[in-house]
C-alpha cells in the first residue's frame, strides 16, 4: 500500500488541494485560507508548499534522498494548513474535505518515505 505510486498518488493529492485553496483564497471565495498569519502571508506559503510536492513528486524514483527531503517538507509544509489544529477551526463545517485529503495524503507520504528509506541497505548510492 506505502509504495512508490501511494507516494505519488499523495504528492497529486497535496498539489490539487493546495492549489484549489490558493485559487480560493485568489478569489475570495468562502472558505478561503486567510490572507496572512502572524509568521506569513498565506499565498506565498501555500506556493512554497506546492513548490515542494511538485518537486518531490519530480525526484520521485531518481534520487531517493533528495525525494525523501522534498517529500517529508511537503508533507510537514501541507500539515501547517492541513493539520489536526484545523478541527479546532470555526471553518472546519466547511474545509473538512480538504483537512482529511490533506492529513491522509502527509501520512502516506511520510510513510512511504520511512518504509523506503528502512528498505535500503546503509550506504547504497541514489
Amino acid at each position: 500500500m506505502f509504495g512508490s505510486k501511494a507516494a505519488e498518488a499523495s504528492l497529486t493529492t497535496l498539489i490539487i488541494v493546495q492549489t484549489v485553496m490558493l485559487g480560493a483564497l485568489y478569489a475570495g471565495v468562502p472558505p478561503h485560507p486567510p490572507q496572512s498569519t502572524p509568521l506569513f502571508a498565506m499565498a506565498p506559503f501555500l506556493a512554497l508548499a506546492i513548490s515542494l510536492a511538485a518537486a518531490a513528486l519530480i525526484f520521485r524514483g531518481a534520487n531517493s534522498r533528495i525525494f525523501a527531503w522534498l517529500g517529508g517538507l511537503a508533507a510537514i509544509a501541507a500539515l501547517v494548513s492541513f493539520g489536526p489544529q484545523k478541527y479546532f477551526d470555526p471553518a472546519i463545517g466547511g474545509i473538512w474535505p480538504a483537512v482529511v485529503a490533506g492529513q491522509v495524503s502527509a501520512t502516506i507520504l511520510l510513510v512511504s518515505i520511512v518504509r523506503e528509506n528502512r528498505r535500503k541497505p546503509q550506504g547504497e548510492a541514489p
